[in-house]
């Protein structure tokens, strides 16, 4: 049961992107809706001993930071939280949530702070997971992402941050499914937007018809587009027709291409990852004459631009698909001679398992959201007690790219507490943009 409370005044957003305020029992709200410095007046839709979980209702003063949402759907659609706040203003919030979880969580400060990345705001989501629903009482099948806080799917028909050309395709999509005999069967369309090629995703339940695929086809042909097939899980992705462009993304500053399918994990930001990358070695500093090991190395976003610059580069995922499309990427630019893959479980790292890979002057760490904690207790093993591996030494330098700040700084109290680093660098990335999401680079060294 809800119930309205006294006016509050906004402290501060947290990671989700919420108001958080006390209230007069100084118990912690979070709001929903509210900006920093706002006074504003909410009803309480949770509530537990030490926290309140609220919805503003009512503003009496304004932050001079509250902009006009550009997106019609925003406030129903769940896809951004902070359209309502200036960019400027997102991205400093963001810079300061780093900061902020590196010292609480890890007491870590960094000697010195990167200027935040950034880039462009609006149509900048080149990958999405789009929900597809038929709602027979609407006459319609709805396109888009859920609602806010729900499961139902927005009734949206453009979209600011995806690009032009696919926020424009979300109406002829859903007339597209709506006319599909499988239309109650197709739960998503997943999109991926590459160099010179968009390539969609339909999850089907079952087998589609005859003339079901040629209704895809003719949608193909009249929007320059690619059909893949899910039938079942990710290994059953599969091309509708073969031909066309492969997908491919470019970073130019070091010349590479590289080839991905659409289910493949790929930055979202194809513009913010090309900055992030040339600033990740440049952090890094490779030298001609020097091993560097890319940790989580995905398809070798990062382990390509390193090998243009190092004598060798060995990158290490958990996947032997990852490891093989790695392969074939480093080879199509011609970086096999310099490159080497090996797939393992990267979250049961042990200082044994780090001693078996050997000494590298330098390493390039880009975990998921769990972030990579084994590595950072086997360094922190290692430093403690050097018997382990007398042979082994342990990188100079390390940049550590983290899309979690809870999980960067967790590992980043390892590495300097225990592990003989210093954090001499850190800074976010303003890799998605109108959400609460905070991307990071952090640089460690020893002495």
């Amino acid at each position: 049961m809800t119930q309205a409370i006294e006016w509050l005044k906004v402290e501060s957003l947290d990671l989700e992107g919420q108001g958080v305020a006390h209230n007069e029992e100084g118990k912690v709200v979070f709001i929903d809706g509210a900006l920093p410095g706002e006074e504003v007046q909410v009803t309480v839709n949770r509530r537990k001993n030490n926290w309140e979980q609220a919805t503003m209702t009512a503003l009496r003063r304004e932050s001079a930071q509250r902009v006009t949402p550009q997106c019609r759907h925003f406030g129903t659609c769940g896809g951004c939280k902070l359209q309502h706040f200036h960019v400027g203003a997102q991205v400093a919030t963001k810079q300061r949530a780093l900061e902020d979880a590196l010292w609480h969580l890890g007491k870590v400060k960094p000697e010195r702070l990167l200027r935040p990345i950034e880039g462009p705001t609006w149509g900048y989501r080149y990958r999405a997971r789009l929900s597809v629903r038929h709602v027979a009482k609407k006459g319609k099948v709805l396109v888009g992402f859920h609602e806010r806080k729900s499961t139902y799917v927005a009734d949206m028909n453009s979209c600011e941050v995806l690009p032009p050309h696919l926020s424009a395709m979300l109406a002829p999509l859903s007339e597209l499914v709506m006319s599909m005999d499988a239309r109650d069967r197709l739960p998503q369309i997943e999109v991926a937007v590459g160099q010179d090629t968009t390539a969609l995703v339909l999850r089907h339940l079952e087998p589609l018809s005859t003339g079901d695929l040629a209704r895809l086809r003719a949608f193909a042909a009249s929007r320059a587009v690619q059909w893949w097939l899910q039938p079942k899980g990710p290994d059953t992705v599969h091309r509708l027709d073969d031909g066309g462009a492969a997908l491919t993304y470019t970073l130019p500053e070091f010349g590479l291409t590289m080839p991905f399918k659409p289910t493949d994990f790929t930055q979202v930001n194809h513009q913010i990852n090309r900055v992030l990358v040339g600033r990740s070695l440049r952090l890094l500093a490779a030298q001609p004459h020097e091993r560097v090991i890319d940790w989580f190395c995905g398809l070798g976003n990062f382990t390509l631009p390193i090998a243009t610059q190092a004598r060798e580069v060995l990158g290490i995922e958990g996947s032997e698909t990852l490891v093989a499309r790695s392969r074939e990427n480093a080879a199509g630019n011609g970086l096999a001679h310099k490159t080497s893959f090996e797939a393992r479980n990267l979250f049961e790292m042990t200082p044994a398992d780090l001693a078996h890979y050997g000494p590298a002057d330098k390493w390039l760490v880009d975990p998921p959201r769990e972030g990579a904690f084994a590595l950072a207790k086997a360094v922190a093993d290692l430093h403690q007690d050097p018997s382990i591996a007398p042979r082994f030494t342990l990188p100079k330098r390390i940049v550590y790219v983290s899309c979690n700040p809870a999980t960067l700084a967790r590992d980043a109290g390892l590495l300097v507490h225990q592990g003989g680093y210093r954090c001499t660098a850190g800074g976010a990335v303003n890799m998605f943009p109108h959400t609460a999401h905070v991307e990071s680079i952090a640089v460690f060294e020893r002495d």
